[in-house]
């Protein structure tokens, strides 16, 4: 005798799992039949059959709309993992079919976006032009993990926190990444050999926001840097998230900011700025590449994760 869930698995469409989705996303039977280009009824039924082969309701109205059971939620969190491995199937056939060619999704924030990836992508766009790069920037690090969690991202770069050693994810380590003081190309504290923390704690500075909890990766390190060399917080500083305002003000000439030695390395010279010789004494997060554990790496996710660690080498 059949299972049953082997049954069930041969009398569910991806069609019909699809239009669940939708009906989902939209709350509504109606707003999901304009968007998919099917009549009302046709939902309606699509679902009807649904909920009779897996013998639950699947959604309940309310007064704003349509909204999933307990049911429906779990059927949905799969429907996730089935269209996602189904696209991860597609796009492997694809690349068999012609290597030069695919799609990878990236997430990043923004010092990785001015440093290190721009020097990935360029290498390995050279190598394979047809392939295409869709980055998301976020906020912050919490954002990635929720993305990749849910299959919106293929993989991220950037520090490595304790949220990526959760057991659904892998990282990969590529090196460790130290934070350093840094000055645009005219300011006078590049001319000095010896320069403490303690020198120029009167300097204006540009500082990242310390307001996020555990999802500031580099402010905890900022401020025990001054904290460990005896020096309260600069009073003269602009606080923000936002790497190409810091570097702006730092172009002004007088501003300095805490920036992470791969964005000196390979942007530094372009954007006119350069590390003080000061040793911070910190140790940072490292850098590498997370991704969903159990689900398999694309082929293009794979060419990305070596050329990666290729253009990482001399940080190591």
């Amino acid at each position: 005798m059949m299972r049953r869930d082997l049954r069930i698995a041969r009398r569910l469409k991806l069609r019909d799992l699809h239009t669940l989705v939708v009906v989902a996303e939209r709350k509504s039977m109606a707003k999901a039949a304009a968007e998919l280009a099917i009549t009302q009824p046709a939902v309606t039924k699509a679902i009807a059959e649904m909920e009779r082969t897996l013998g639950t309701r699947l959604l309940d109205r309310t007064s704003r709309g349509v909204e999933p059971t307990l049911y429906g939620r779990a059927l949905l969190r799969w429907c996730d993992v089935v269209f996602d491995d189904l696209h991860q199937a597609v796009q492997e056939v694809e690349f068999l079919a012609d290597p030069t060619a695919g799609e990878l999704r990236i997430g990043a924030v923004q010092p990785m976006l001015q440093g290190l990836l721009p020097a990935i992508l360029g290498r390995l766009s050279r190598q394979h032009p047809r392939i295409v790069f869709r980055i998301s920037a976020a906020r912050n690090t919490s954002d990635h993990y929720r993305d990749l969690r849910e299959r919106r991202i293929d993989l991220l770069i950037g520090r490595i926190t304790e949220a990526a050693k959760d057991d659904d994810l892998d990282s990969e380590h590529l090196f460790d990444e130290s934070i350093h003081v840094v000055a645009g190309a005219r300011n006078r504290w590049l001319r000095r050999r010896d320069v403490r923390l303690a020198d120029l704690v009167n300097e204006p500075w540009v500082l990242p926001w310390p307001d996020i909890g555990p999802d500031s990766v580099i402010w905890p390190y900022v401020a025990e840097a001054f904290r460990k060399s005896g020096l309260d917080l600069p009073q003269s500083c602009i606080v923000s998230n936002s790497v190409p305002l810091g570097i702006a003000m730092l172009s002004a000439g007088s501003y300095l900011a805490m920036l992470p030695q791969s964005l000196i390395w390979f942007s530094g010279k372009q954007l006119g700025m350069r590390a003080l010789p000061i040793q911070l004494p910190i140790r940072p997060p490292p850098v590498g590449i997370v991704t969903l554990r159990n689900r398999t790496v694309s082929p293009v996710a794979q060419l990305f994760i070596e050329c990666a660690r290729d253009v990482a080498r001399p940080l190591r």
